[in-house]
């Protein structure tokens, strides 16, 4: 069978259509299995492996919990792992098929597999239920035209329209409570040739220019390894912003940056999407990491307020050694999401029943208080459910400054910068 792998087209996905029958076939089969796999869509080999090896993780602490407890129903629960390598499509489109080719896989789960999404429709082909935390606008964007087709697939993050707004909001916020200072109003903004990070950027050009900010760098670098900065640290330095912003979100490529910017840092503030919330960066940049701010939609939400956060980052460490970033403790508790549909519908082959109980549900977990928005299937967003958080990197520790209410410190001016007296 000849297969189109370079783009992940509907023609590959047609090809799996014989792999996602069997798997229909399956879910269809009245007896419950006395094992229950679950297929894992991770990148083992590629530019994310740092995530891809936390990823697994913590899929195998939530499988090893539950088996430990009895399973459910007397279930257990076996993992499958689909390696997406870079996450180009061909790898997904590969990945996905490993996993749906096993008629006794009844569940998927990634942390990101493509970066478009368009497994989404894999899975609604194959029946299969789903459970993603990757980037948000492009899951609602597959899944809001026809909401109810996509009774499968569901997703723990919630919309990424903050990630979009609030990096100016918060300057603008620490500028009006006397803790920093925006002589200019000037932004360089770097960014990734990928989805991700491509919505993110235009969102921000948007508001930056709103907000009467004045972009004086604007670059975007090829996704994939990147290891020298000083070209565009250069453009940086010509000018220098009161913010510099790179959404270049893999951790080598970010500590990388903050390594050469530190060579001649300018007067900015500095901000990193996602990147510094994965532990391989503060030990790639040491000292350079201080000061340097992020946010996270979706993350562990590791405050006295929120106790599960707590217990689960205790169990991760004391397992592993190390402490979980976003998506170790965000797998273990999608798993527990599916464990929960499991035990309410009584058979783990009821592939609707069971996506559609996934759904339905309602729980504090360590993101917060987890309800999907029924139009997009995305995690909803807001104080109240799952809230934007700003950390800020202080001594190598991550310190949530941002809400107030679940803040663990404030913000400290970053060693390169300075106030006027």
């Amino acid at each position: 069978m000849n297969r189109d792998f370079a783009r992940g087209s509907r023609a590959f996905r047609g090809a799996l259509l014989t792999s996602a029958a069997l798997v229909s076939l399956a879910a269809a089969t009245p007896s419950l299995a006395d094992t229950v796999k679950v297929g894992l869509l991770v990148q083992l080999t590629g530019a994310s492996s740092a995530d891809g090896q936390e990823i697994v993780r913590g899929a195998e602490m939530a499988i090893e919990d539950m088996n430990a407890a009895g399973g459910v129903n007397g279930d257990t629960f076996e993992l499958v792992i689909g390696d997406t390598k870079d996450g180009a499509a061909g790898d997904v489109a590969l990945a996905v098929e490993r996993v749906l080719s096993d008629s006794d896989v009844h569940f998927v789960l990634a942390g990101y597999a493509s970066l478009t999404g368009f497994e989404i429709d894999d899975m609604r082909e194959a029946d299969m239920p789903y459970m993603l935390a990757g980037p948000s606008g492009q899951t609602a964007g597959i899944i809001s035209p026809d909401p109810d087709a996509y009774w499968c697939c569901w997703s723990l993050t919630p919309s990424f329209d903050a990630y979009n707004t609030d990096v100016t909001l918060l300057a603008e916020d620490l500028a009006a409570e006397g803790k920093i200072e925006l002589p200019n109003k000037k932004v360089a903004l770097i960014s990734s040739d990928n989805a991700y990070s491509n919505t993110i950027h235009d969102g921000m050009v948007k508001q930056f220019t709103d907000n009467g900010w004045d972009i004086t760098v604007d670059e975007v670098v090829p996704f994939g390894e990147v290891n020298d900065w000083r070209t565009i640290l250069a453009k940086v330095r010509q000018d220098p912003p009161d913010l510099v912003i790179n959404l270049d979100y893999l951790p080598a490529n970010s500590a990388s940056f903050m390594n050469q910017f530190m060579e001649d840092p300018t007067d900015s503030l500095v901000f990193l999407q996602y990147a510094p919330s994965v532990p391989e960066f503060v030990e790639l940049t040491g000292e350079n990491s201080n000061g340097v701010l992020y946010d996270l939609l979706g993350g562990v939400l590791n405050t006295p307020k929120n106790p599960r956060a707590a217990e689960l980052n205790d169990k991760f460490k004391e397992k592993y050694g190390v402490e979980s970033g976003t998506y170790g403790i965000g797998i273990y508790e999608m798993l527990n999401v599916y464990f929960d549909a499991v035990d309410k519908v009584g058979d783990p082959t009821d592939h609707e029943a069971i996506g559609k109980a996934i759904g339905e549900t309602s729980k504090q977990v360590a993101e917060g208080r987890l309800e999907f928005d029924p139009e997009t299937h995305l995690a909803k967003q807001g104080d109240e459910y799952f809230p934007i958080q700003f950390y800020q990197i202080q001594n190598g520790e991550r310190v949530l400054i941002r809400p107030e209410q679940y803040a663990t410190g404030e913000f400290q001016l970053p060693p390169f910068m300075k106030m006027d007296e």
